[in-house]
């Protein structure tokens, strides 16, 4: 592998034809989309790195789709661990760089960042061909730990369905301006249309600007949930929407008539039958004479792309085990609690969680039992006396609220005698009651805390609760042997 021509694989029938399907799809060079930055933003979370790209593999150079990290742009190909990638039946997986044989002797870059940890896996382009990878990488060595190559795989999923939804967009407006332009051709055109809507949950609309005549194909009528050729004004249309979502299309519908900027919008839509759906409009102006006399745009069902999105998205924030908020969702909220109580001036308690005795719980009744009591704490955690207090468990068998309820952050100490109450209600286990207890120390935002400040705070309150319980229990037994004696 010491020159280019045995790093790059020869250009036989098969690499054509990949290379066909990729320019086809005119994504290199393509401007920047928000679908494609926030899988790799959910792919860089769910794995914990500091990098990750959609990448396409072009004859002699690597392009870059979207990245999380500052990734640069375009990379030789020589250069990129992604050509093998596309070449990988399953997850392709580099542990650490520098001492993989398929990369030596080289150093493996993204332009200034040396790359050492690296997984990915193909992507596709609509008629199957492996046109790039989505992949995450790291400057330091590490392992890909479960479920990783699944939520990439997940990932990349979501990645190809994006690719054919736009291929199938931009294949059912070319196919209308055909449509427009060949009159002869129109009845056919319309049915070609119409199968590539259905196929992708896509219909188009025209909204002529003169009569605000609204023009919609079947699949848009099917979309809402209204009888096929029913007329609809525009007034009606925006009925089927929650009022921010109303306010947002008025906008930019607005903006598209007074600038000419296109319309872009995903916004919840409630269809005639009362079903929440999630739908993308896009729309330009139609000009006569250099003068715009009407609104051109498709219109897609993305309820099961948004859904999947949001659902890693919540993974992501999610501790796996409690169903309760993670340490990195609970950073974010901290943060996020203090600034508002500094701009509001509302009260902030912080609330730190030590379960007492779970080593000896794993220990003598193993981990499914310690499973058990970790599970119920954050149902505890959750309790409606609480009132929606964030709830996180910061690891292993510390957890942590943020109270910012008046009637709960009056009294400190009452709170946390109250919540240790709480947690000394026995777990109901498979083979029986399971002990369970846990310290609790707290702490109220001062003025100019930082999250430092607060965490430290409660966390001396938490340990001087524990010495004093420790105190009073040896304090018990020498009674005891007291008394014995």
């Amino acid at each position: 592998m010491s020159d280019r021509a045995t790093m790059l694989p020869p250009v036989d029938a098969a690499e054509e034809r990949r290379l066909a399907a990729l320019h086809a799809l005119e994504l290199i060079n393509s401007a920047p989309e928000r679908e494609f930055d926030a899988i790799v933003s959910l792919a860089a979370a769910l794995l914990g790195t500091d990098w990750a790209a959609v990448t396409l593999i072009d004859e002699d150079r690597q392009w870059v789709k979207a990245s999380h990290g500052n990734l640069q742009i375009e990379e030789p190909r020589e250069l990129s661990i992604c050509q093998y990638t596309i070449q990988a039946d399953e997850v392709m997986v580099v542990p650490d760089a520098e001492a993989d044989p398929r990369l030596e002797p080289r150093r493996v870059a993204y332009g200034r960042h040396d790359i050492r940890f690296y997984a990915g896996t193909p992507i596709h382009a609509p008629t199957g061909e492996r046109i790039g990878a989505l992949c995450v990488a790291d400057p330091k060595p590490r392992r890909l730990e479960m479920p990783g190559d699944e939520r990439l795989r997940e990932l990349a999923i979501l990645v190809d369905a994006l690719i054919a939804a736009r291929a199938t967009a931009r294949e059912a407006i070319r196919v209308a301006e055909e449509s427009a332009l060949q009159a002869e051709h129109l009845q056919r055109q319309e049915r070609i249309m119409q199968q590539a809507q259905r196929l992708a949950m896509i219909g188009s609309w025209r909204l002529t600007l003169e009569d605000e005549g609204l023009g919609w194909s079947d699949n848009v009528y099917r979309i809402y949930g209204v009888p096929v050729g029913e007329r609809m004004t525009v007034d009606r249309a925006l009925d089927f929407y929650p009022p921010k979502a109303r306010g947002m299309i008025s906008e930019a519908l607005a903006r598209l008539i007074e600038t000419g900027a296109i319309m872009d919008v995903e916004v919840d839509l409630i269809t005639a039958q009362g079903v929440r759906r999630r739908v993308r409009s896009m729309a330009e102006l139609e000009l006569a004479g250099g003068q715009p006399v009407a609104i051109v745009g498709v219109f897609q069902d993305v309820t099961e792309r948004w859904t999947m999105e949001q659902a890693l998205r919540r993974s992501a924030d999610q501790d796996e085990l409690t169903g309760i908020a993670n340490r990195a969702a609970f950073n974010r909220t901290i943060e996020k609690a203090i600034a508002a109580s500094a701009d509001g001036g509302d009260t902030l308690m912080l609330a730190l969680v030590d379960l007492d005795g779970f080593k000896a719980v794993n220990d003598s009744l193993g981990h499914l039992a310690g499973d058990d009591v970790l599970k119920a704490v954050g149902r505890r955690l959750s309790a409606s006396w609480l009132a929606g207090s964030f709830a996180a468990r910061l690891g292993g068998d510390e957890f942590a609220l943020i109270v910012t309820d008046n009637g709960l952050t009056r009294d400190p100490e009452e709170f946390a005698r109250r919540l240790e109450a709480d947690l000394r209600l026995p777990v109901t286990g498979v083979s029986g009651p399971i002990p369970s207890a846990g310290t609790v120390g707290t702490a109220m935002l001062r003025e100019g805390d930082t999250v430092r400040d607060l965490v430290h705070r409660a966390d001396e309150t938490l340990y001087a609760a524990k010495r004093a319980r420790q105190g009073e229990r040896r304090r018990g037994e020498r009674r005891g042997e007291r008394r014995a004696g």
